[in-house]
Formats: C-alpha cells, sequence, structure tokens
C-alpha cells in the first residue's frame, strides 16, 4: 500500500505533527511512502517568501530527522507535476462542491480573497492521486478533503476512463488531535505565533518545552481524572503523556494525586521523544550538503511515480502535451 501525505510549512512544527503525523510515517512498516512539505499549498492565503522559504527548509530537515525512509521526503513545488494535475482536477471538480469546503467558508469571501483558496483542495487532491495513494494518513480536520479526492478520482475514471485509484482515508488511531496547552478545547496549531504559550513547537528546547507544560491550564477541583468534557486540560495532559509514553491515558491518571505532578512527568515524557530527533535535526543542519542530497533523491522518485500517472490522465481527457 502506498502512503502520501504532506505538511504545510504555515509555521514552525509542533508536538501536535509530530504525534500525529510525522512519528507514524516514520513507523510505517510498508513500501515507502511519499511525504513532502506542502509549500504551493502555503501560498493560498498572503504570505512573506522569505519566511516561506525558511519554514519549508526546517520543515523538510524534520522530516528527515523524525526517520523517513531515504527517497521518501521532497518539496512539493519541486515536482511540477502536482500543479499539472491540480489544472486537470480543477476541470473535474465543481463550484458548488469547492464551495462547501471548510478552509473556503472559514476565510475565503473577504476582499482579495486568492482564488487559490477555493481551488488548493483540487491540489490536494492532485497531491494524493499522481501517486495511486491507496491510503492517506490525515488528520480529522483533513477528511472532507480526502473524500473530495475520492470524489474526483471517481468522476474522472467514470467520464474519461479508470486512470486514477480511489484511495481510502487512513485516520490515526492514537495522538489524532493533541490539544492547545492554554485553550485545551482547540487543537494544537502550528500556525500561532511562535510566542503562543500552549503551542510545543518540535525544536523548543528542554526548558522552553518543560515551562510550557507546568504552565498549562488545568482547573481548580484537583481531581487528575480523564474526562474531555469536564476537565479538558487535565485530558490534555493524560492524553500527551500517554502519546509520549504508549501509557493508556484513562490508566495513567490513577497514578497521580496532584496536577504538579501530573504536569512533570509530562514535561519529562515531551523532552525524552523529541531529543533524540532534535539531536539529529542538527546533524542534519550541519550537513546541508547531505540534506540537498536527500531531498533530490524523493524529488527524483516522486518525479518518477508521477510522470505517468500524469501522462495518463492527460492522455484521457485528449491533451497532446
Amino acid at each position: 500500500m502506498t502512503a502520501v501525505s504532506g505538511i504545510t510549512p504555515s509555521g514552525r512544527l509542533s508536538l501536535g505533527n509530530y504525534l500525529g503525523a510525522l512519528r507514524r510515517f516514520a513507523e510505517d512498516d510498508g513500501e515507502p511512502g511519499f511525504y513532502f512539505v506542502a509549500d504551493l499549498h502555503a501560498m493560498t492565503t498572503g504570505h512573506d517568501p522569505g519566511q516561506l522559504g525558511r519554514l519549508t527548509r526546517e520543515t523538510a530537515l524534520l522530516l528527515l530527522a523524525s526517520g523517513m525512509p531515504e527517497g521518501s521526503v521532497f518539496i512539493q513545488s519541486a515536482v511540477p507535476a502536482h500543479a499539472q494535475l491540480a489544472y486537470l482536477l480543477e476541470c473535474t471538480a465543481y463550484i458548488g462542491e469547492l464551495s462547501r469546503m471548510v478552509q473556503y467558508k472559514q476565510k475565503g469571501g473577504r476582499p482579495m480573497t486568492r482564488a487559490s483558496l477555493f481551488t488548493y483542495p483540487c491540489l490536494m487532491a492532485a497531491d494524493i492521486l499522481l501517486y495511486g495513494a491507496t491510503r492517506v494518513p490525515v488528520g480529522g480536520d483533513q477528511d472532507q478533503h480526502v473524500e473530495l479526492a475520492r470524489d474526483l478520482a471517481v468522476r474522472f475514471n467514470a467520464t474519461y476512463g479508470q486512470t486514477f485509484i480511489v484511495p481510502e482515508l487512513a485516520r490515526a488511531q492514537a495522538a489524532g488531535r493533541v490539544g492547545d496547552l492554554q485553550t485545551p478545547t482547540a487543537k494544537m496549531n502550528k500556525s500561532e505565533p511562535d510566542q503562543a504559550c500552549g503551542v510545543l513547537r518540535m525544536l523548543d528546547s528542554p526548558d522552553v518545552l518543560r515551562r510550557k507544560v507546568m504552565r498549562a491550564v488545568t482547573d481548580s477541583d484537583g481531581e487528575v481524572r480523564h474526562d474531555g468534557d469536564t476537565k479538558p486540560g487535565v485530558t490534555n495532559l493524560l492524553e500527551i503523556l500517554g502519546a509520549c509514553t504508549g501509557m493508556e491515558p484513562v490508566a495513567a491518571a490513577a497514578h497521580y494525586s496532584s496536577y504538579g505532578d501530573l504536569k512533570k512527568d509530562t514535561a519529562d515524557a515531551v523532552v525524552a521523544l523529541l531529543e533524540p530527533v532534535q539531536q539529529r535535526y542538527r546533524a542534519l543542519a550541519d550537513d546541508p550538503k547531505r540534506v540537498d542530497e536527500l531531498l533530490e533523491a524523493g524529488r527524483q522518485r516522486a518525479a518518477g511515480f508521477a510522470a505517468p500517472r500524469l501522462a495518463r490522465a492527460m492522455s484521457a481527457a485528449g491533451l497532446m502535451g
């Protein structure tokens, strides 16, 4: 089975990105997947070109440092087939279904909204369909986009002949969502400002990680209990601890009689989990030539897989390119 997933460089990666995505990618024992930095997706809203370049490089290094197989990591814009197939899928999609996409409903319809914000679900579908993905490992907030990719594949196949594999969604079994430490009912979002106290960044120093966890919001009753409805802050800490250590969050609650001890152990677990990744990141950052070689290997492999399916789609649609 082929797995495909991309991460938009819209901010510095968080613990949630690692637990919900990068670690899962690295632990996959099947055929090496295609994991890319989705820099084209970062252009759907206003951005600083220099910042985009820096975040793209940092995100790529973190993918590599997390243990992705060699040849599986690349930069989206380095493989033009993504943008080429996206146009064919724009010609397959309907305005009505694109206007129902949650991100467009939340961010679009305003003065100077970029057209790419409306059409980028077609680019995401192209990301998936180019590689014959059989499963798409994404978080719950991306379900709608995977469903659109499935619909477009079915419609294209019915209209022009069998071309695309219709992929299945591969939801994370655990750690699919990590809450913000200051607003635990909200997702820990990498797009928050760098100074946001509720976001644990993958490259935060151990001291910063510990300080953020120790300042995490809990509640006033003092009971350590896994209950997302009435104790979202405590529950979030238990789930982070469980995701980092493999301990069942509900069972872990029984070991604690104070929030302070829970926070301390959670902070230690986060630091222990991220420390090896940070060490590998620093080693890669000190060897830019090696990073370039790894990304070029990923680009070549991706381009080689993408070219035949793009050519098949163009031919099926009657294009002569």
